[in-house]
């Protein structure tokens, strides 16, 4: 998951447009500064993710990160409905992945140790 994360982060910047096109144009103040602020934010988790320390608690910050771009994936599938059927499944295909993709968070943060110990 945090190479999944990393990737998908490092192509917000490598392809930045694809990114801009599937964020609601209703959201100020730009596409661009989405597409850069939710990169900058898998780059963040993803290589959290990757080291055991942090994992537990950056498992918790990929599920709110997953929650909160979910709206470009709901944009994508109604932007994308006058589009050919194979990109039309391919945007429909990715509303399902990203709560399986929360499931498996929640399961990362629950199989890594905690951190800090309460007391």
């Amino acid at each position: 998951m945090g190479v999944f994360l990393t990737f998908a982060g490092v192509m917000h910047f490598a392809s930045p447009t694809f990114f801009d096109d599937i964020v609601p144009p209703w959201l100020p103040p730009s596409e661009r500064f989405w597409t850069y602020v939710s990169g900058f934010s898998e780059l963040v988790v993803g290589a959290t993710l990757l080291a055991k320390r942090t994992r537990r608690w950056a498992a918790y910050a990929a599920m709110g990160l997953l929650v909160l771009v979910y709206p470009a994936n709901l944009f994508m599938a109604w932007d994308w409905r006058d589009r050919p059927a194979s990109e039309q499944f391919i945007a429909y295909a990715r509303l399902p992945f990203q709560f399986l993709f929360i499931w498996l968070a929640w399961k990362v943060a629950q199989r890594s140790t905690p951190t800090v110990a309460l007391s």
